[in-house]
C-alpha cells in the first residue's frame, strides 16, 4: 500500500476514533441498565446468560428467574449456580404442555414473588428474568405491576428480560432493546435440540 493510501486510511480512522471518543466522553450517567432481548430468533436467553456470566466474572452478584424452561436441563444454570448465582425456577415446563391456566398462573406468581424480592435487593447487581414476556402476554403476571417493579428497582441494579413479543410498554421503558431475528433454524429442518448447544 502506498504512503498516500496509508495517510488517507489513517485520516479516516482518526475521524472515526474522534467521534467514538467524543461519544464516550459524553456518556457520564451511571445507573443500572434495563435491557429487553426479544424477537423470534434463537439466542435471547443465551445472550442474557452471557451477561450474567460477565457480571459474575467481575466478582459482582447476579440472580436469575426462569419462567418457562425450568424442567429442562440447563447448562448455564449448572455453571452459574456453582458460581453463587441464585436461581428461582418456575419448574412447570412450557405452558402449552400443562394447559392449566390456574396452576400456570400460581407457578408464575410464585416465581414473580421471587423476582420482586430480587428486584428490591440493592446487593444484587444484575437480575435476569428469562422468558418473562410470555407470562405477561398470557396475563399470568400483570403488566402494570411489572412496569412499576422494574421502574422502582435499586438505581444501580441492571435488569435483563428475555422472550418473544415483549410488550411495547416494556420496550419503551427499557434503556436497551435488542431484537433477535430468525433467519434460519435447524429445528425447522427437523434437527433435534442438542444438549450442550440448544440447552
Amino acid at each position: 500500500m502506498s504512503d498516500i493510501h496509508n495517510d488517507k486510511h489513517q485520516q479516516r480512522q482518526q475521524k472515526v476514533k474522534d467521534k467514538v471518543d467524543e461519544r464516550i466522553a459524553a456518556a457520564q450517567t451511571e445507573k443500572g441498565v434495563f435491557q429487553v432481548i426479544t424477537g423470534n430468533g434463537k439466542g435471547k436467553s443465551t445472550s442474557g446468560f452471557g451477561t450474567v456470566t460477565r457480571c459474575v466474572g467481575h466478582g459482582m452478584k447476579a440472580a436469575v428467574c426462569q419462567f418457562i424452561k425450568g424442567t429442562w436441563p440447563c447448562g448455564e444454570r449448572n455453571v452459574l449456580q456453582g458460581a453463587g448465582v441464585e436461581f428461582a425456577i418456575m419448574n412447570t415446563g412450557f405452558t402449552w404442555e400443562t394447559q392449566n391456566k390456574e396452576s400456570d398462573t400460581a407457578a408464575a406468581q410464585a416465581t414473580w414473588q421471587e423476582a420482586k424480592r430480587m428486584l428490591a435487593d440493592e446487593s444484587i447487581n444484575l437480575v435476569l428474568l428469562d422468558e418473562i414476556t410470555y407470562m405477561i402476554t398470557y396475563g399470568y403476571i400483570d403488566l402494570d405491576e411489572a412496569l412499576e417493579v422494574i421502574a422502582n428497582r435499586p438505581p444501580m441494579q441492571s435488569l435483563i428480560i428475555t422472550g418473544r413479543g415483549a410488550h411495547r410498554k416494556l420496550t419503551d421503558l427499557a434503556d436497551t432493546v435488542s431484537e433477535v431475528r430468525n433467519v434460519k433454524h435447524a429445528f425447522d429442518a427437523g434437527v433435534k435440540a442438542q444438549i450442550g448447544f440448544d440447552y
